[in-house]
């Protein structure tokens, strides 16, 4: 029975390659106001079901909050449109006259759209949007666990798309999700680029397919409160970060690091915000339950509330309405849980005696897990924020501002993006928010302006100057002496 099923799952992926190619042969062909207004359709559409979509999210995984999941399905459909409504992405992008050349966007071709069970609807949305923008047909693989609303969103963006003037087949997902489906879409010759969100499993088999892969790595991101900061709104941004969907965006803090200093006054602003923070007991109780035994992140606290995660992990004194399980924590990589990312309201909490200490600390654990991905710090001291952007494994440095949020550029001037690159020191492709011109080719027009003499000698080669009928004739007289 399994076997058919997958039998089944990778024949539906190959007609849909197959039609995704026909699409792509009538993309190509289109003009930049034609896209235009295909990606504006996507995004009336996405924003008018952001609600009903975000409902359905959360019904069907139990991750995260209906109001916040609806914010992300917005973000994606208005933010972003607003970001690219103007970028040129097809035929023509510049041209310099003075040393003749010319780019030409070209797409790359059909995309192959990994989505995960944290982020649903909004990631189908925001990659269904770059991928039009940018001429290019986009297969979705879903998350089995969230299959019906990534369908859902599927067919509201497909619609949309279609009625603007789309051909059949530019955005397609998979019904029956299967691990060989999966992979026969990341592997096929046709499949250009795979847009890889979710687990770390995953984002390495992409990477492995043999075909250009755009993955994210862990956000394991560290928050460093700098003595200089405002305590009071250095915690509530912190918290706001990891509330928002209870924790599930990658870009959310997992650590909270200070200098011994401020200790007393950082605890004491967590307490009067609503973090619980666990004594040595609670520490160990809740330990157990981060990681599975493989060493991978718990599905079971992902996205859960507080009340939901203390009952998992027997912790019978967190008082009702707290916000964030604070844990202390004294060391990095195997044996401590709370240094690996936790998409949950589970913070680490470091102590560092000064901040030597804690710089090390914050690379040590972007380096364990979460290099290349983000790093935030609070403080009004700008040369104390250039130190450390200069010196952590980080592509996002983020001051003053939630970390969740502004790494996606909802809080900043980042490029507004749920696909964050995380560099090759975190072994991605890119470093880059991902946007459409990420998902284009550049093709490039260059007229000659040197000769090979000018590259043997270095001097000036110029042609021979053809004289006018008069001068030709006094030249002829004058060799005459006429």
């Amino acid at each position: 029975m399994e076997l058919d099923k997958d039998l089944r799952s990778i024949q539906e992926t190959r007609a849909l390659i197959r039609q995704a190619k026909r699409a792509q042969s009538v993309l190509a062909g289109m003009s930049q106001q034609q896209l235009d207004q295909i990606t504006a359709a996507i995004s009336s559409a996405a924003a008018e079901h952001a609600g009903r979509l975000a409902a359905m999210a959360v019904e069907e995984t139990g991750f995260g909050k209906q109001e916040d999941k609806q914010i992300k399905n917005r973000f994606a459909a208005v933010t972003l449109y607003e970001a690219i409504r103007e970028e040129k992405t097809h035929g023509v992008l510049a041209e310099d006259r003075e040393k003749r050349t010319i780019d030409i966007g070209v797409p790359v071709g059909i995309v192959a759209g990994l989505v995960p069970s944290t982020n649903p609807t909004s990631t189908v949305i925001y990659k269904a949007m770059i991928c039009m923008k940018a001429g290019n047909p986009i297969i979705f693989s879903p998350h089995p666990s969230a299959v019906n609303c990534i369908l859902e969103t599927v067919n509201v963006v497909r619609r949309a798309a279609e009625s603007a003037g789309a051909p059949a087949g530019s955005i397609s997902c998979i019904t029956t999700p299967t691990l060989e489906a999966t992979n026969a879409l990341m592997r096929h010759e046709d499949t250009r680029l795979i847009l890889a969100t979710g687990g770390g499993a995953m984002v390495k088999a992409a990477y492995s397919s043999g075909t250009p892969a755009i993955g994210v790595g862990a956000g394991n991101g560290p928050a460093y409160i700098h003595h200089s900061a405002d305590v009071r709104m250095a915690v509530k941004r912190i918290l706001d970060s990891k509330t928002f969907d209870n924790g599930t965006i990658c870009a959310s803090e997992q650590s909270i690091v200070v200098e011994q200093r401020m200790e007393s006054a950082v605890s004491a602003e967590l307490r009067a915000q609503g973090a619980y923070l666990l004594d040595e007991e609670e520490h160990r109780k809740l330990s157990r339950f981060i990681l599975r035994p493989n060493g991978t992140m718990n599905p079971a606290i992902v996205g859960k509330s507080v009340d939901t995660v203390a009952k998992l992990a027997g912790l019978d004194r967190v008082p009702a309405g707290a916000r964030v399980l604070v844990a202390r924590e004294t060391g990095v990589g195997p044996g401590y849980p709370y240094s690996n990312e936790k998409l949950g309201l589970i913070l680490a909490y470091y102590v560092e005696p000064d901040e030597e200490a804690v710089l090390r600390r914050c690379v040590e654990i972007l380096e364990w897990e979460g290099a290349g991905h983000t790093f935030s710090i609070h403080t009004e001291e700008e040369a104390v924020a250039r130190r450390f952007a200069a010196a952590v494994p980080a592509s996002r440095v983020l001051v003053n501002t939630p970390s969740a949020l502004g790494g996606i550029g909802a809080t900043t001037c980042l490029f507004p993006a749920l696909t964050l690159g995380c560099g090759a020191v975190g072994g991605s492709s890119s470093s880059n928010n991902i946007g459409p011109l990420d998902l284009i080719n550049i093709k490039r027009v260059a007229w000659g302006v040197r000769e090979l003499e000018q590259l043997r000698g270095g001097g000036s080669y110029t042609t021979a100057a053809v004289p006018d009928l008069e001068e030709l004739v006094q030249q002829i007289l004058r060799r005459l002496k006429v």
